[in-house]
């Protein structure tokens, strides 16, 4: 089981990223993928979630956020606009086997992360 994460990188603020997550080694359409966070001295939280064609909202972004997958490319994407200096923090995805849950403990598989650095 693999999950790879990519598309981080220094953004100024007010600025855009996407983030991608490739997965292998597991059937896709079996598991719900989720986008994590975790800024430095702070608890990992979730972001948003994909299952099942269904989009969740883990923390409230205010539209900022927006999840999608494309199940031909085992691939789960993460749009991020307006960037702020807060939203600093190293983004990870999951595989959660439960569905979408907002808890880290609900997921089986994790990437390496991918570092978000926003300029304020």
């Amino acid at each position: 089981v693999q999950l790879v994460e990519s598309g981080g990188g220094l953004v100024r603020a007010g600025g855009s990223l996407r983030l991608s997550c490739t997965t292998s080694g597991f059937t896709f359409d079996d598991f719900a993928i989720g986008w994590f966070r975790q800024a430095p001295g702070k608890e990992r939280e979730g972001v948003a979630c994909v299952h099942d064609d269904t989009m969740y909202d883990l923390h409230s972004e205010e539209g900022r956020f927006t999840i999608s997958s494309d199940k031909a490319k085992n691939t789960v994407y993460l749009q991020m606009n307006s960037l702020k200096f807060e939203d600093t923090a190293v983004y990870y995805c999951a595989a959660s086997s439960y569905g979408c849950f907002d808890s880290p403990r609900a997921y089986d598989f994790w990437g390496q992360g991918t570092q978000v650095t926003v300029s304020s």
